[in-house]
């Protein structure tokens, strides 16, 4: 669970910051896409071509061991 303590004095837009970039650090957002229940054809297609890129590496990597 991500969460941040406001400092005493500081403004709400930088406590918002550090929230949205240990949010991003953690992977949340990604998880959320995840686990999303309906996928557009453009996240489909751009999320299997992601896959294709990494077997072609690990078959790249395993052959020349």
């Amino acid at each position: 669970m991500t969460q941040v303590v406001v400092r005493e004095n500081e403004e709400i837009e930088s406590a918002l910051r550090r929230f949205k970039r240990q949010v991003s650090r953690a992977g949340i957002f990604q998880d959320m896409r995840k686990k999303r229940h309906f996928e557009t054809p453009l996240e489909k297609e751009k999320r299997k071509a992601v896959a294709r890129q990494k077997q072609r590496f690990r078959e790249r990597s395993n052959y020349s061991s």
